[in-house]
């Protein structure tokens, strides 16, 4: 598949990974046409250019696909940033990259395994909570508590990055998570649930629609 008229993206609407994208994408005010995936039914045009069958995935016009949610949203970001969110100095650029990174390769993994407890029986679920929380969460709170966003006072592309995967942890146990002692961290985190750039991307697309353009 080539030549597409505009980019296509594969998403499903509730992964975080594809959450991220889309924010970035709905920032930068980037048409493309999305195809909400089933997981157990994946797509075998999807599959074609993209074998490892993980979403998001975008086809570029010219024929380019990226494969990471990251690449992603660099690309959109880099057409367009109307909320400025590449804006950081090297030192706050560094700092995003460092909590994007802590998020997806610390907090993902114990993330996973608090959501599915029953496949990690070596620990209870709240154990493998304990341990997302004292890898990301804590630290996150604390950072919070000093600033508004992960860089300063404007969000920034890390913020849009990370928070899928907060509200997915929120997710697993919400009255317990609701009544957490974070101040800093429900408040980001709630600012984020309520803004009208999340709402628009959590809106279910019909298949091939160009959308937050």
């Amino acid at each position: 598949m080539s030549g597409l008229a505009t980019p296509l993206l594969f998403s499903f609407r509730r992964c975080p990974y594809a959450i991220r994208a889309r924010l970035a994408i709905a920032s930068a005010q980037v048409a493309v046409q999305v195809r909400e995936v089933a997981l157990r039914d994946k797509p075998p045009d999807m599959l074609a250019i993209s074998p490892k069958g993980t979403v998001p995935v975008l086809q570029l016009a010219d024929g380019q696909v990226l494969e990471e949610s990251i690449d992603i949203m660099f690309w959109a970001l880099r057409q367009n940033d109307p909320q400025s969110w590449l804006r950081e100095s090297t030192a706050d650029a560094s700092l995003a990259q460092g909590w994007v990174d802590l998020c997806d390769t610390q907090f993902k993994p114990l993330l996973d395994r608090y959501k599915y407890a029953n496949r990690h029986p070596q620990l209870t679920q709240v154990e493998h909570r304990q341990q997302a929380i004292d890898a990301f969460l804590s630290p996150l709170d604390a950072w919070l508590g000093e600033r508004r966003y992960l860089t300063g006072d404007m969000s920034c592309w890390a913020d849009a990055a990370v928070f899928p995967f907060v509200r997915q942890f929120a997710m697993v146990e919400p009255a317990w998570f609701a009544q957490a002692a974070w101040p800093d961290l429900h408040r980001w985190l709630g600012a984020w649930l309520q803004g009208d750039l999340f709402h628009r991307v959590m809106v279910r697309q019909e298949d091939g629609a160009s959308t937050w353009s």
